[in-house]
């Protein structure tokens, strides 16, 4: 049993690339701000121009058929976000084993003090980066629902959009400025898509559903706990002199203060409609006789918000 631990160790948090990651313009694959804000354009261009070429090309609302593509999706997405989840665990507990002597400078004294709260000066290398600069290039993956989305003739909002651009842009930012609460953060939602991806799949292939709201349950809990640990971070920044990236966190802060918001809308709605359902096919939420599209993505976790 030893060795298989070993290797599993040796694959997630030994090897050179991991040990040695350092994000840079020069030594990193899409680590420039001239390829984020390209991507976010192509991306928004791209799935606007199929939108409109489908609503003339497939009038009435005809979808097209993706066969098991929505389910290999969210295999893939499980395990990324699985391997993600074990990466980052992982390098953060030999981090903490290994600098928590530079820890006094800073009036750290605690692993989850640093968990939440970068010293300053903190540079965006090492084993924790590596698995953050993952997290990063998971988001493209992520993309590729909102061309499923499109395909299956499902309504499109500039919501939709403008959140899936804020997710690649503060995974983005994660690494540029070394952001305080990203290991949390990264621990908190590449759990919750393990099991909201697994659960999806799961339900693809026929098996049965949960007896309650899966999805639902599980985006409440990761965004209470979100909300919970900002005000940890602040705390921290005042009382222990300060905390890496607060910038980037500050933007972090209250694009999660708006899905806050819109989720404490969504919940009491759902509640005032008689319940909850985790079908994806859901698009709206009814208010009267008009319809109003609602489907928001915690700028942090990435946590999705459906309403039927």
């Amino acid at each position: 049993m030893d060795a298989p631990l070993q290797s599993l160790k040796y694959w997630l948090s030994e090897r050179p690339e991991v040990v040695n990651f350092r994000w840079s313009p020069t030594q990193t694959w899409f680590s420039t701000w001239s390829f984020l804000i390209t991507a976010i354009a192509f991306y928004n261009l791209l799935s606007l121009f199929l939108h409109l070429s489908l609503s003339i090309l497939l009038p009435g609302g005809r979808r097209i058929p993706l066969g098991p593509l929505p389910a290999i999706h969210s295999l893939l997405v499980c395990v990324a976000s699985a391997t993600i989840f074990a990466g980052t665990l992982l390098s953060a507990a030999i981090e903490i084993r290994d600098t928590r002597w530079l820890w006094r400078r800073a009036h750290l004294t605690t692993s989850f003090q640093w968990l939440l709260c970068f010293p300053l000066g903190t540079r965006p290398s090492g084993r924790v980066f590596f698995w953050s600069y993952a997290f990063y290039l998971s988001r493209f993956l992520h993309l590729l629902r909102t061309f499923f989305k499109i395909l299956r003739r499902r309504r499109l909002t500039f919501f939709h959009l403008f959140n899936q651009s804020i997710l690649l842009c503060m995974s983005f930012l994660w690494l540029e400025f070394s952001q305080s609460f990203q290991v949390l953060g990264i621990l908190m939602t590449t759990l919750e898509y393990s099991v909201v991806y697994g659960y999806r799949f799961w339900k693809s292939v026929g098996l049965p559903r949960a007896c309650f709201p899966l999805v639902v349950n599980c985006q409440a809990a990761v965004l209470a706990c979100t909300v919970a640990c900002h005000v940890g971070v602040l705390t921290l920044h005042f009382r222990k002199g300060g905390c890496n990236g607060i910038g980037a966190w500050t933007f972090n802060s209250v694009f999660n203060g708006v899905i806050l918001l819109m989720f404490l809308q969504f919940y009491l709605q759902k509640k005032r409609n008689g319940g909850f359902d985790d079908d994806d096919s859901s698009t709206s939420t009814r208010y009267g006789r008009r319809s109003y599209p609602l489907e928001a993505t915690d700028g942090l976790n990435g946590v999705k918000i459906k309403g039927s």
